[in-house]
């Protein structure tokens, strides 16, 4: 059991934090059960370690054993090494360490609905969007531009483990994926405040689709709207100015999932 905070792989584990860091040692942290319970139960042999408290483990046994069958190194921890290990301020009793997600445009097996992110800077909305794309079916999520780091501990926490559902793809060239995207038939939908309503598209939206979401505070770049084949917006019936991002895409990727399904 560890229980010294100044362990040097306590110290180690809480410099995850830092991009450099993760980048460096080519892991990154997972916390919370149901975030470690996705990785272990989708990606198991990714998992380093897994560290636990003594009241983690009476309460989620069925977690444990996930972990006792993936080849981590497990520990029993402190509550007081957790919390300095976590980047959270109340952990919630159980961090995992896993090898770094990779994922490039040639995982995509099918492209038939995907979310495309550029320059969203914010963990908790990306993750967000990834966790919507899941829930409506996505078969990719691409970050591209200057988006948030992927393995960022709040983008990790907010996507509620839905990162390791799906490909989750860094790029850095938006049109190099717009331009791989198109080459497979996808027509490409730019959600933006001033478009075509999605009531409008319903025909289109039975066809594949990769909607591109920008910026929270700027949208997406005039470039980006002028590879689209089309400018969509979600509609507003009531007195609300606008949608935030997440909620935004939620709406359009799963008016995608319906049309594409038939319902």
């Amino acid at each position: 059991m560890i229980t010294n905070p100044a362990d040097p792989q306590v110290k180690a584990i809480a410099r995850l934090s830092q991009r450099s860091r993760r980048d460096e040692a080519g892991v990154f942290i997972v916390e919370g059960p149901q975030a470690v319970r996705e990785l272990l139960t989708f990606s198991p042999n990714s998992v380093v370690d897994v560290f636990y408290t003594a009241a983690f483990a009476e309460k989620h046994g069925a977690i444990i054993q996930l972990a006792e069958r993936s080849p981590a190194v497990m520990d029993e921890v402190s509550d007081k090494v957790l919390e300095v290990m976590a980047d959270t301020v109340n952990p919630q009793g159980v961090i995992a360490v896993a090898q770094t997600l990779s994922h490039s445009l040639s995982s995509i097996d099918e492209v038939r609905l995907v979310a495309v992110c550029d320059e969203i800077r914010d963990p908790g909305n990306a993750g967000a969007v990834i966790r919507a794309a899941d829930a409506a079916g996505a078969d990719a999520v691409i970050l591209t531009g200057a988006s948030v780091d992927l393995h960022n501990p709040k983008l990790v926490r907010s996507s509620t483990g839905s990162i390791f559902h799906l490909p989750i793809i860094e790029h850095d060239d938006l049109a190099d994926v717009i331009e791989w995207l198109m080459g497979r038939g996808v027509t490409i939908l730019a959600a933006a405040a001033d478009g075509e309503s999605i009531p409008s598209m319903s025909t289109i939206l039975t066809k594949p689709t990769a909607w591109l979401f920008g910026n929270e505070a700027h949208g997406l770049s005039e470039d980006a709207r002028a590879r689209a084949d089309h400018i969509v917006s979600v509609p507003i019936y009531g007195k609300a100015e606008s949608l935030n991002l997440a909620t935004a895409a939620s709406v359009c990727l799963y008016a995608s999932a319906f049309a594409q399904s038939g319902a």
